[in-house]
């Protein structure tokens, strides 16, 4: 069976940092572009970072570019978020995706695998 599998979230001040993990089980996604995406009460699910099966090439939206890093460990099957100055508008669900596809890697509709999410809650 396989599992993406978020950890990391929690409350955290405005300026603080959190860093997230996406452990994946039941399959290899080394060769997989991995993602996260994050949906904020009342709002639609949207990008925030993605990187290529390789690590070599890697996605910001906007509003995390020089705030949030996006790595991979491919030995440990994991992909990680680092986010740094967080914001309140940070808050959200964030979700962590694997998917197969070489380009378009900022949509949604590339991902082939989803986890449950973890919250993060930035309070100001």
């Amino acid at each position: 069976q396989v599992q993406l599998v978020e950890s990391g979230g929690g409350l955290v001040q405005a300026g603080g940092s959190l860093r997230l993990s996406c452990a994946a089980s039941g399959r290899s996604f080394s060769r997989y572009a991995r993602a996260w995406f994050r949906q904020a009460p009342g709002k639609e699910r949207e990008f925030v970072s993605a990187i290529s099966w390789s690590g070599g090439t890697t996605y910001y939206s906007d509003s995390v570019k020089g705030r949030f890093t996006i790595s991979r460990d491919n030995s440990k099957n994991t992909v990680y978020l680092q986010m740094n100055s967080l914001k309140p508008e940070d808050t959200a669900v964030y979700y962590c995706a694997a998917g197969s596809a070489l380009v378009g890697l900022t949509s949604g509709d590339m991902y082939n695998y989803w986890g449950r999410g973890t919250q993060v809650t930035v309070s100001s």
